[in-house]
């Protein structure tokens, strides 16, 4: 293996090769002779010389005579999804922060649901941004970041409202004794997900232990197949081994192997009960993207301990994680700890896992932000126990994904939004734009107005892992990255200061909520679809949810707001932020 920083690399990895094509329908496309061509339903058509020119959208084979290995065809549209008419603004939140009297601890997807009901769509708000829902691995202490999901498949139980269980009402004082228990978790200054999954574990075994059957449940059984009982099966060992996959003993460290059939078919219960946990979450989730169209986020990889690891562990490498180089804003660079996908290992597995879990994320959404979309294009590998300093760009087959996430954003009618921060080679964003993805304008970091922003854009002004404006205005976020000896850069972060004071015509002495207001009244100013308020700016909050570069010295991810659902609905700052956006989109364009 080469080293060196930064340079794009083989890896010396020996792959297989298999041929994979891409194509437009409606038109007639070569073919090498004769071949069959297998639909994605099982229909089998016979071409010779051309490609029938009204093949379906979908991922299809062409088996030629003599050749073991078929070529992977998918018909994809030319751009992704996008409505022509998709305009407004809306909330980006962290949901497990939304905390109600309701709660046990942290936000549920009740809270969402109340949440989207009033204050969001009483306010004129259009659409939620919420942070990844996905799954963790059922086993304490629990994963915070919801960016290291065990899976993008599936979602995560502590989101469960237990009171909206069917079944739970029969619970009776038990129901009572939890819930009490639950709700003093709110008092807690930080979000203690052991606790809360302890608590939420309890009571839907106890609620599972009443359940019998029933038809819509064995319908979503059906549904999901065998990548869901293989998932249930992952959860259900993790719980019986209590550690990561890494760690059981051999026999079960693959999904296929005997002694994980002879586990699935002695604890089928158990693996049962994992599978209703999904069902449940189902509904909830369901319940909630009804009230107000929901934007779900794809984080860019998965925990190695995980059960999609564990599933797809022969297209990981596992002793590489992905990051980011050192730049102007992190001055020691990033490492996520996600292992990679190796590039032609998902194109040996027809990019099964790119299908799925795109598939899965847009079921109940009707858009898609891609966490690190240049990761479409290359990733920043780091060798494991090296620095990010030492990192390498790996290329991958930007089409061939182009292709796949065309062909589910057409299925799910929902449209994409590229999280194009940071270091973006030349290319990536006019590549982006041809597929209809849209752009992602950052207030902080974008040196323009954002009068000058794109129209093909989702505009912010902050994410969960940059400063609020409240913590710009006060400098309190500057001195907090002192504090966990991060190494800001104190110049950069002033000329963000400066150039929000010259575009708002802010004095230096304005009071925060001043700042939040003419900050976002400037973001409601530019023309791009899509513009985004941050619930924590809404609520003048000056702690991040994330602080890049710490593991214990800040509590990422486990933070609530500064206030309950029900105060929120009552924030003046919060009404006259909607009011800002409401009459920005009453201009004539």
């Amino acid at each position: 293996m080469k080293t060196g920083p930064h340079r794009e690399d083989e890896w010396g990895l020996t792959l297989k090769r298999p041929t994979v094509r891409v194509i437009v329908p409606g038109r007639r496309h070569k073919l090498e002779g004769t071949a069959e061509v297998v639909l994605e339903d099982g229909t089998r058509l016979t071409a010779s010389h051309r490609l029938p020119p009204d093949l379906p959208l979908g991922y299809h084979q062409i088996r030629w005579r003599g050749v073991e290995a078929p070529t992977l065809l998918m018909v994809a549209p030319r751009q992704c999804y996008l409505p022509p008419g998709l305009e407004g603004w809306g909330v980006a939140l962290q949901l497990y922060a939304l905390r109600s009297r309701r709660s046990w601890g942290m936000g549920d997807l009740a809270d969402l649901r109340e949440f989207a009901r009033s204050p969001a769509r009483k306010l004129g708000a259009g659409l939620i941004q919420v942070n990844p829902l996905c799954a963790s691995t059922p086993t304490c202490p629990q994963q915070d970041s919801p960016y290291c999901p065990g899976s993008r498949r599936y979602w995560n139980p502590l989101y469960l409202r237990i009171e909206e269980v069917t079944g739970a009402s029969k619970l009776g004082g038990k129901l009572r004794r939890l819930s009490r228990a639950g709700w003093a978790l709110n008092q807690a200054a930080l979000i203690d997900r052991d606790a809360i999954f302890s608590l939420k574990m309890e009571a839907l075994r106890i609620i599972w232990a009443g359940f019998t059957t029933d038809a819509a449940f064995e319908r979503f059984l059906v549904q999901e197949g065998e990548s869901l009982r293989e998932f249930a099966t992952f959860c259900a060992l993790a719980q019986h081994f209590r550690k990561g996959w890494r760690r059981w003993p051999a026999p079960y460290q693959r999904a296929d192997m005997p002694a994980v059939r002879r586990f699935q078919e002695d604890r089928a219960q158990e693996v049962r009960f994992h599978q209703w946990l999904q069902w449940l979450l189902e509904q909830q989730l369901a319940r909630a993207a009804a009230v107000m169209p929901l934007m779900q986020d794809l984080p860019i990889g998965v925990d190695p301990d995980g059960a999609d690891a564990w599933v797809w562990q022969d297209l990981l490498v596992l002793d590489v994680s992905i990051g980011a180089p050192p730049d102007r804003y992190n001055s020691q660079g990033q490492d996520w700890g996600l292992p990679p996908f190796v590039p032609e290992q998902l194109r040996v597995a027809a990019y099964e896992p790119l299908r799925q879990t795109v598939r899965a994320l847009m079921r109940h959404a009707q858009g898609l932000r891609i966490d690190h979309v240049m990761g479409l294009f290359r990733l920043f590998w780091i060798p494991k126990g090296s620095d990010p300093s030492q990192g390498h760009y790996v290329r991958y087959p930007t089409d061939e994904l182009l292709a796949v996430l065309a062909i589910e954003s057409h299925r799910a009618r929902a449209w994409i939004v590229g999280e194009d921060l940071g270091t973006v080679e030349r290319g990536v964003r006019p590549k982006l734009r041809r597929w209809n993805i849209m752009t992602h304008h950052l207030l902080w970091f974008d040196r323009r107005s954002p009068k000058h922003y794109r129209r093909n854009a989702l505009a912010a002004v902050t994410t969960h892992d940059l400063f609020t404006v409240a913590g710009l205005w006060t400098s309190s976020d500057f001195e907090a990255q002192q504090r966990c000896l991060l190494k800001p850069d104190r110049a950069a972060f002033q000329r963000i200061r400066r150039r929000v004071r010259a575009w708002t015509g802010l004095a230096e002495d304005a009071l925060s909520s001043d700042a939040i207001l003419q900050t976002y009244r400037l973001l409601a100013g530019a023309p791009s679809r899509l513009q985004m308020l941050t619930l924590d700016d809404a609520l003048a909050a000056t702690a991040r949810p994330n602080m890049p570069g710490t593991t214990r010295a800040w509590p990422n991810w486990r933070l609530p707001l500064p206030k309950s659902l029900e105060a929120i609905r009552r924030t003046p700052l919060l009404r006259r932020l909607a009011y800002v956006f409401n009459q920005a989109r009453k201009r004539p364009a």
